[in-house]
């Protein structure tokens, strides 16, 4: 068997066993993984990931940097800056999901990540044009355009904020949180 097929079976078996919540295998099949195939980030994203899930954060680190080192990923960053955030290392993880959004976008994990830390590290206005550049890919996503409205309305521009909110509130006339983000705002 080649030691590329060898890298897909074990993968896809880590992969199995993580999702049925069997860390034990899926850590084996993960390590075989690395071991036949040593230039693809996955087997090291889902090693962090059981590392995560033991609590052992710093060895998570080291495998999310090592999977980033391979290919830098928005998966392996935004990972990266997630436990980075929890170990307390919050301006390393601002910076980290920043990356990750240059990477794609669109991660969840990541955009949301650098809002709490926006808030907390007081640079809402570094986080404002990712989610600006979210909306320039899917106008419709409501949750992105509160989340701006409340970051617009943070750094005092309330007159854009209104102009989120009336649009989320179009779309959704019973959105509980922009509807009271709204009267806020106009009290």
């Amino acid at each position: 068997m080649s030691s590329h097929l060898d890298y897909e079976i074990n993968k896809e078996l880590g992969e199995c066993y993580l999702f049925m919540g069997d860390m034990d295998k899926a850590e084996e099949y993960y390590t075989k993984a690395a071991s036949s195939n040593g230039i693809h980030p996955d087997p090291y994203l889902g090693l962090a990931t059981i590392a995560v899930q033991r609590g052992d954060l710093s060895k998570a680190l080291g495998l999310y940097t090592k999977a980033a080192g391979i290919e830098s990923s928005d998966k392996a960053v935004a990972g990266m800056a997630l436990v980075e955030m929890e170990l307390g290392f919050h301006d390393l993880a601002f910076g980290h999901f920043d990356e990750a959004l240059k990477i794609n976008p669109e991660n969840k994990v990541a955009i949301f990540g650098m809002v709490q830390l926006g808030y907390m590290l007081k640079q809402l206005d570094a986080v404002v044009p990712h989610l600006v550049n979210i909306l320039a890919l899917a106008p419709d996503k409501n949750d992105v355009r509160f989340t701006l409205a409340g970051c617009l309305v943070t750094l005092g521009n309330v007159e854009e904020a209104t102009v989120h909110l009336d649009e989320v509130l179009m779309r959704e006339p019973d959105n509980a949180a922009a509807i009271e983000l709204y009267q806020s705002i106009m009290s």
